[in-house]
Order: C-alpha cells, then sequence, then structure tokens
C-alpha cells in the first residue's frame, strides 16, 4: 500500500510539472507547434535514461526511488520516456528488430487508435 501511495503522490507532482512545462513553451515558443508535448517527452527521456541507468550501475537508486521517479512522477509527467527507454535498450541488446517493431507498433497503433476515437466520438454526437 505504501508503493501505491508513493506513486500516487509521485504521479500527481508528474502531472502537474507536465501542465506547468506545457504552458511555459506555449509562452516562450507559441502555439503553431506541439513544444509542449516535445519538452515534456525530451525532458522525461533524459531523466528516464539518467535515472535508470545510474540504477544499473550503482546502488545508488533504491527500488522506492525507483517508484517514485521512474514509475510515479515521470509516469505521469511522460510515457514517452519509457518508450524511448525501451526502445534503446532493444537497440543496446541487438534485438533491432524489436526495437523496430516498438516504435512501428507505437506510432501506427497509437495513431490508429486516436483515428478511431476521432469515429467512437463523431458516432456518439450523432447518437446525442
Amino acid at each position: 500500500m505504501q508503493a501505491v501511495l508513493l506513486v500516487g503522490l509521485a504521479g500527481a507532482a508528474g502531472a502537474v510539472s507536465r501542465y506547468g512545462v506545457g504552458l511555459l513553451a506555449e509562452r516562450w515558443l507559441g502555439v503553431q507547434f506541439a513544444f509542449g508535448t516535445l519538452a515534456v517527452n525530451i525532458l522525461g527521456c533524459l531523466a528516464l535514461g539518467y535515472l535508470l541507468e545510474l540504477e544499473r550501475g550503482t546502488s545508488l537508486i533504491s527500488h522506492p526511488v525507483r517508484l517514485l521517479f521512474a514509475v510515479g512522477f515521470l509516469g505521469a509527467f511522460t510515457t514517452f520516456s519509457t518508450f524511448g527507454y525501451e526502445t534503446v535498450r532493444y537497440f543496446q541488446s541487438g534485438a533491432t528488430h524489436l526495437a523496430l517493431l516498438n516504435v512501428s507498433a507505437n506510432l501506427v497503433l497509437g495513431m490508429g487508435a486516436v483515428w478511431l476515437g476521432f469515429v467512437l466520438a463523431r458516432a456518439t454526437m450523432q447518437v446525442v
């Protein structure tokens, strides 16, 4: 139960941070491109790569700290960081086919799911 609370509290902080970064990006760079999402994804990938590599190479990162930051904070801040980490690990382990499958599946299925969501929403609007 303590782990769930840690993840939940850190997740709340990650979500608020994501919102804040989005607002800052809009203010500084404008709204003509998804700069907020890009900034969040890049920062999340940097943070997750650093944290998990530090965990692999040292004893500085405990399991509760990993839960707090990797799962809780970064999980709510951006899931793209996990996608990036997993893809790079596939490449590093020589599983290039899995890395390419991961990229392709996330892009194609993710965009397909967005399109399906649009279709379902339009069908719902016609019924209501």
